[in-house]
C-alpha cells in the first residue's frame, strides 16, 4: 500500500493532520519529529518541514530516504498574488519556481544551475485529486466556520485556483514586493516558502508530489494582519478537512 507524506510548514496545520490519525507514533530523525501513523486506513508519515527552502528540502529528503514514502502531499498558507486570489481562496499547484534563485549572467534568470530549466512540475494526477478534494471542502466547510469568521476575512465563495506557485527564502509582505513579483512572473497565483524545493527534491527521485495553499493574506502591506487567527480558525481547518478528503477517496 502507498505510504503518504503529509507536510505542513507550521505547527497549527500540523496539529489538525495529527488529530485525524488515530495511531501515530513520533520518531525523531535530522531534529524533526515524523509520525508514522494511518488515516482513512491509509499508510502516512506526518512532518513539520520548517520554513524555508533548506528546511523543505532536508524533509523531504528524509521522507524518501529514511522513510519510503511514495508520494508527497503539504498543505500551509500563502500569499496571493494572481487576479482573483483572495483571502481563505486556495491554491493547488500545477508548476512551482523559485523566485529569488538568480544565478545570472552565468545562467538565465530563475533558472536552477544544472537543470536547464526554471519550473518544477507537480504530478499531474495526484494535484488534480488534491483539487477536487479542495473544491469539495469549499463547498462547505466556510459556512461551518461561523458568520463572524466568515464576515472578518471577507469568506465569500471561496474558489480553487491552479496554477504556477512561487518560493522563496524571504516572507513576501510589502506592496512594492508583491507588485514586483506579479509585473515579473505575472501567471504566478500566489507565494510562499517551500513549494520550489519539495519540487526539486522530488523531480530528483521520481516521487510524485501535490501541494494545497489556503491564501492567508494578498503579500502586501496588510499581510501582517490577525495572522495568527486567520491560521488558527481558518487555515488550519482547511487543511485538516482537504486531507482528509483526499485520502477517504481512493
Amino acid at each position: 500500500m502507498t505510504t503518504t507524506a503529509i507536510v505542513s510548514a507550521l505547527h497549527e496545520e500540523l496539529a489538525a493532520v495529527l488529530g485525524l490519525m488515530p495511531d501515530e507514533q513520533p520518531q525523531r530523525v535530522g531534529g524533526r519529529e515524523f509520525w508514522r501513523g494511518h488515516l482513512h486506513g491509509q499508510p502516512v508519515v506526518a512532518v513539520l518541514s520548517g520554513i524555508g527552502k533548506v528546511a523543505a528540502a532536508t524533509t523531504a529528503t528524509a521522507l524518501i530516504e529514511r522513510f519510503g514514502v511514495q508520494r508527497i502531499v503539504f498543505t500551509g498558507v500563502a500569499g496571493g498574488l494572481g487576479d482573483g486570489v483572495k483571502v481563505g481562496d486556495v491554491v493547488v499547484a500545477r508548476s512551482f519556481l523559485q523566485h529569488d534563485m538568480d544565478a545570472s549572467p552565468i545562467f538565465p534568470r530563475h533558472e536552477v544551475p544544472g537543470y536547464g530549466r526554471a519550473s518544477f512540475e507537480a504530478d499531474a494526477a495526484l494535484s488534480a485529486r488534491l483539487a477536487m478534494a479542495s473544491e469539495q471542502v469549499l463547498q462547505t466547510l466556510p459556512a461551518q466556520l461561523g458568520a463572524e469568521v466568515v464576515q472578518a476575512f471577507g469568506l465569500q465563495a471561496p474558489r480553487c485556483h491552479q496554477g504556477l506557485l512561487l518560493s522563496g527564502d524571504r516572507f513576501v509582505s510589502t506592496s512594492a514586493e508583491s507588485t514586483a513579483l506579479r509585473a515579473e512572473l505575472p501567471q504566478a497565483l500566489a507565494v510562499e516558502m517551500e513549494g520550489a524545493a519539495f519540487a526539486q527534491v522530488c523531480h530528483d527521485y521520481g516521487v510524485p508530489l501535490a501541494v494545497v495553499r489556503t491564501i492567508s493574506d494578498r503579500a502586501d502591506d496588510a499581510a501582517h494582519v490577525d495572522f495568527p487567527r486567520f491560521l488558527r480558525e481558518v487555515a488550519s481547518r482547511y487543511s485538516g478537512a482537504i486531507i482528509e478528503t483526499l485520502l477517504a477517496s481512493r
